[in-house]
Parts: C-alpha cells; structure tokens; sequence
C-alpha cells in the first residue's frame, strides 16, 4: 500500500524527522500537534484554553490538507502535562466534534516538547 506524506504550511513544521501526517490507503495518521502559531513559528504561552484551541486548530489544518475534516477522525491520543487540565481541554475538544466522537485516549505525560502543556494526535478515515 503507498503511503503519501500531507503537509501544510498553515500548520507548524515538524520539529523532528516526522511528518505532519502520511496517508496510508483510507488511514490518516496525523502527528501530535503542539500549541505552535505557524505564522509565527512561536509557542502559545497563554491560557491552557488558548493552547488547546492553537492545537485543535493546527490539526484542522492538517486534516484540511489531507481533504477530510473532524467528522472523519476515528481516534484521538491527548497527551496532557498536568491531568488539572483534563475538563479545559476537553471543553475545548469537544467544541470541534459535533457528535458521533472519536475513540480517545488521554494521559498526563512528565513533559512535552517545547514545554507545552497539550499534544493531540489523530488518527481518520479518508472516506465515511
């Protein structure tokens, strides 16, 4: 099965030797996504809220490139600093969902890259 590599520009650039998402026949595999602003290549340091939006966003971004939205993804991984800040994110994550949500997993981790305090990956079909 060939896999094809999604990136956008409207999302931050991989901080590492991974791609933002690959395409592998009706899967999509997106990266964890950070609060990073792609214009500006610069961590939000604001709210916890204000973070997870940056995240939910830089995701869409993504899933916009590969042609498919939140109504496609299957699976979420939520990685979180502090799980203090469970009930903000996922007011924030549900927000982008509009029912039928995905399988889920969320974890509180020691650290995450750059210091930020929320790491979403997913996981779509290209197809529904």
């Amino acid at each position: 099965m060939p896999k094809q590599i999604i990136y956008t520009d409207k999302a931050p650039a991989p901080i590492g030797p991974y791609s933002q998402a690959v395409k592998a026949g009706d899967i999509l595999f997106v990266s964890g996504q950070v609060a990073i602003d792609p214009a500006t290549n610069e961590v939000i340091t604001g709210t916890i809220t204000e973070e997870a939006h940056q995240v939910m966003k830089n995701l869409e971004a993504v899933l916009s490139e590969a042609k498919v939205t939140f109504e496609h993804v299957v699976k979420t991984d939520i990685f979180l600093s502090d799980m203090s800040y469970f009930a903000e994110v996922n007011q924030v994550y549900g927000s982008y969902f509009k029912g039928d949500y995905p399988a889920r997993a969320t974890v509180a981790v020691k650290t995450l890259p750059k210091h930020v305090n929320v790491e979403i990956g997913v996981t779509a079909t290209v197809t529904l």
